[in-house]
């Protein structure tokens, strides 16, 4: 979820190697000094020279398979514009995949140690002479400094890999590369490799996303510059004309944008839920019998709001399939519209069914821990002595019994079904799946997970919900509140079950509408009556 100057971007993140780029040593580079972790430039180039100027990709493995992508030329120079974290990555990618490099500094000197040996760093001029292709790794408030070589860049390709942070991409009216573009209006701007970050350019094809989202006015600078992509070991997307830059640069700064709401609602449920479970559980009893239960705060009253969420959470999966399937009955077509506050709500199903898997994962480590606390030792010992004081040998209770056992093996179940659904969501599950094996695991077991829940949790509450309170005020048990979506939902896929129903339903999904004009021939050996219906 790059040269950015010193220090420069990589994808919103530092790059947390600075100092070793290699990441054999010096951990902690960020908390010494750059002195006391790399002793000296020419110790550094020569822990580089072994690694960063092995290739990436294999010639042996291009060579065996020209379907990957072709050697590119040993006479082949790119450009750097930039020192910093990014470019130095880049610098190493460019080499490890058979380019040569030409970095540009404004001290070489300086930097000449950090790159791999292969790569050639010297000066701006001499860098931006020979190369076509010209990454400018820096900040935009350093493009201004290159205004002086707007002779040597002329004619050249200039791949812009700069992000700006929130605050900054919301001030600006035009992208980086647009502002790019308009500095150096005799170049070729294309906008390219921002979406990438510094450890994926260092780690090679095997570890991060691949994809490199290119933008530009010119098809054949977009060309050249998606070829140098493939020849990287990654996988170039063309998204538009160079306008579409500002978007491009808006991706790195997405924070799990599918995420938001489903967190916020379970976060909010989570804080309803632990508040109201304070006031019955602890609050409550402190009141009216001065009871002090806040011992209960961190573990008991965390693992009764744990499933109130996982549970609501599951049921909101389904809800909005059934709303709209409501709506396709009412309207009488599926032809129109849902509601956009339904629509995305269909569309992060997904996020909240492993929001509840989750949820549903704490509670059973919450549950298992709880004969570890003290204060169970203590109610143990305690009924123990309660038990000997009256006199009694056997307490065994049959009902309690089978409850509690019926109770943790449908828990269990629920969970396995819930974990079946949370692997089949990944990417490199479902991918092996066809439709309708994806659509039995995730509705129909779905579903079935569902129900199970339910039952587990009337088995928990069993008899409590109608017991007399013993305090003034009678507030009902969590697990009853929980019931009131899950149950809605279960009751209406059982009436869609239903042969009215569900046969207008399936007419409905398959494309036939209530008011049409549309003819619809029957077979040859029914009447030769006309039905026609008004679209």
């Amino acid at each position: 979820m790059e040269s950015l100057g010193p220090p420069d971007m990589a994808n919103g993140t530092q790059l947390r190697r600075e100092c070793c780029p290699t990441g054999k040593g010096c951990e902690g580079c960020f908390d010494v000094p750059e002195a006391a972790c790399c002793p000296s430039p020419q110790k550094s180039a020569e822990r580089m020279s072994g690694d960063m100027d092995k290739p990436l990709i294999s010639h042996q493995l291009l060579q065996s398979n020209l379907n990957l992508t072709e050697i590119p030329s040993q006479n082949q120079t790119v450009g750097i514009l930039g020192s910093g974290d990014f470019a130095r990555s880049l610098a190493t990618r460019l080499v490890g995949s058979g380019f040569g490099v030409l970095v540009g500094s404004r001290n070489p000197k300086r930097t000449a140690g950090l790159f791999p040996a292969a790569a050639q760093v010297t000066f701006q001029a001499e860098a931006v002479s020979v190369p076509e292709i010209i990454f400018v790794a820096m900040y935009r408030e350093h493009y201004s400094t290159l205004c002086g070589l707007s002779d040597l860049l002329a004619g050249k390709i200039l791949v812009d890999v700069s992000n700006s942070t929130e605050q900054e991409h919301l001030q600006q009216r035009d992208s980086n590369a647009e502002h790019l573009a308009s500095l150096f209006p005799t170049c070729t701007v294309v906008k390219a490799f921002n979406v990438i970050s510094a450890w994926t350019l260092q780690a090679g094809p095997r570890d991060g996303n691949k994809q490199v989202l290119i933008s530009g006015d010119e098809q054949e600078a977009k060309r050249k510059v998606s070829e140098l992509a493939r020849a990287m070991g990654f996988s170039p997307i063309d998204m538009g004309p160079l306008v579409s830059a500002r978007e491009i640069e808006a991706v790195p700064l997405r924070l799990l944008p599918e995420w938001k709401v489903p967190a916020i609602l379970a976060l909010g449920l989570f804080v309803c839920f632990y508040t109201y479970n304070f006031i019955r559980d602890v609050l409550h009893p402190y009141i009216q019998e001065h009871k002090n239960r806040f011992y209960k705060l961190p573990v008991s009253v965390v693992n009764t709001t744990l499933p109130c969420v996982a549970y609501v959470m599951l049921s909101l999966v389904y809800l909005p399939g059934v709303l709209a399937a409501v709506l396709q009955l009412l309207r009488g077509t599926k032809y129109r519209r849902f509601p956009d506050w339904l629509d995305h709500w269909l569309q992060h199903r997904k996020q909240i069914g492993l929001i509840s898997f989750f949820c549903a994962s704490l509670h059973a480590v919450y549950s298992f821990c709880l004969p570890l606390r003290r204060s169970h030792r203590y109610q143990i010992i305690n009924d123990a002595v309660k038990q000997v004081l009256a006199n009694k040998s056997n307490i065994w209770n049959e009902e309690e019994v089978w409850r509690l056992e019926i109770y943790v093996s449908l828990g269990i179940l629920a969970l396995g079904i819930l974990s079946l659904l949370a692997i089949t969501s990944l990417p490199s599950i479902s991918n092996s799946l066809n439709w309708r094996e994806f659509s039995f695991v995730q509705s129909t077991l779905g579903f079935l997970a569902l129900v199970v829940t339910t039952f587990h949790t009337l088995t928990y509450g069993w008899t409590r919900a109608f017991e007399e309170s013993r305090y003034k005020f009678y507030l009902p048990p969590t697990f009853t509140l929980t019931l009131l979506v899950p149950c809605v939902v279960i009751l209406a896929k059982g009436l869609f079950l239903l042969p009215c129903f569900r046969r207008r339903l399936a007419r409905i999904r398959r494309g036939w509408e209530k008011e049409t004009t549309v003819k619809f021939l029957l077979p040859a050996d029914y009447p030769h009556t006309e039905k026609t219906s008004h679209v």
